[in-house]
């Protein structure tokens, strides 16, 4: 059999995969296997700062939402006609987690040049044992080996993107212990989350309205002021930090005077939250526009109540 016809069966099979998945069905334990073997292929070829084209969509926090997920491919238009960055927590928290995380890895191998998924601090061996994804694979497998395969695979997911040199990308914030992008550069990404240390800070710090470093209420990472967040966009060329890690009620959020942007993709989070949430359109022009979306329709589902909500996610 020739390459392309071998590459074609491939990408048939790869389609008949996010069909399925598209339906909230998941794929076997040996078809996850196999999926994640092809998708450690082409993670490995990215960087820990991944640069991306515009036009894209720049998406936050998903936490096994499926449906919502599949909301938000309706409002942003499906991959690949629109180009997508998601800046991680795929799973844990939501009722489909595994659904979730296994359509965009999907995607990501079927389409590796339109889509890019970076990794969130719920990307982790620890945090899924205590949120809900561990107990999600043991649910519907009956054991651990398709977490295992993900948590994986999540060590292989770049760190933060870069949109046409502007537009920095990454789940969490900055570090003290990081000036430059090229600092992230030289990062060996290839390991568990560690508890503290540039790496962590990437994934769990926040934007402050105090100025300076400051200690986060989160346990990990720091939370860092307007000032920090010029300093680094002036040093690197900047013009945005977008970020997600947070709920913000509107489903995003302008901080620093518009330097930084808190984006949050999970709409009703938890399914109680009562939050909207929001998808960024980067088009080709670099011009940015917020996309508002609710839950999607689910039968049974009691009303939202809305609440304070808790930003320590």
């Amino acid at each position: 059999m020739g390459t392309d016809s071998m590459l074609s069966e491939a990408n048939s099979c790869l389609d008949e995969q996010i069909s399925q998945l598209m339906q909230c069905k998941p794929l076997s334990e040996q078809q996850v296997r196999a999926l994640c073997d092809k998708a450690k292929e082409v993670l490995m070829d990215e960087s820990n700062v991944q640069p991306v084209k515009s036009p894209v969509t720049i998406c936050g926090d998903i936490h096994g939402q499926f449906h919502d997920l599949a909301e938000l491919f309706l409002i942003g238009g499906k991959c690949p006609d629109t180009n997508y960055l998601f800046m991680g927590d795929y799973v844990d928290r939501g009722y489909y987690s595994v659904e979730t995380v296994t359509l965009l890895v999907a995607l990501k191998v079927r389409y590796p040049h339109r889509i890019t998924i970076l990794r969130g601090n719920h990307e982790s061996r620890q945090i899924t044992q205590v949120y809900g994804f561990y107990d999600e694979c043991l649910r519907k497998y009956g054991n651990a080996n398709v977490w295992k395969t993900f948590t994986d695979l999540f060590d292989y997911f770049p760190l933060t993107a870069l949109v046409e040199s502007e537009i920095f990308c990454l789940h969490g914030g900055l570090s003290p212990s990081i000036e430059t992008l090229d600092n992230i550069r030289n990062f060996d990404r290839v390991q568990e989350v560690p508890h503290e240390g540039p790496m962590c800070d990437l994934l769990w710090s926040d934007p402050d309205d105090r100025c300076g470093w400051g200690i986060s209420p989160r346990g990990a990472g720091y939370t860092f002021g307007q000032d920090i967040s010029e300093q680094f966009n002036h040093m690197n060329n900047l013009k945005l930090i977008a970020r997600a890690h947070q709920l913000v009620m509107d489903g995003f959020n302008w901080a620093h005077e518009q330097k930084v942007v808190t984006i949050f993709s999970a709409p009703n989070y938890c399914y109680r939250c009562g939050n909207m949430a929001s998808i960024l359109e980067v088009d080709d022009c670099r011009s940015h526009t917020f996309i508002q979306f609710e839950p999607a329709p689910r039968r049974g589902e009691p009303d939202v109540t809305r609440r304070t909500p808790d930003y320590f996610l």
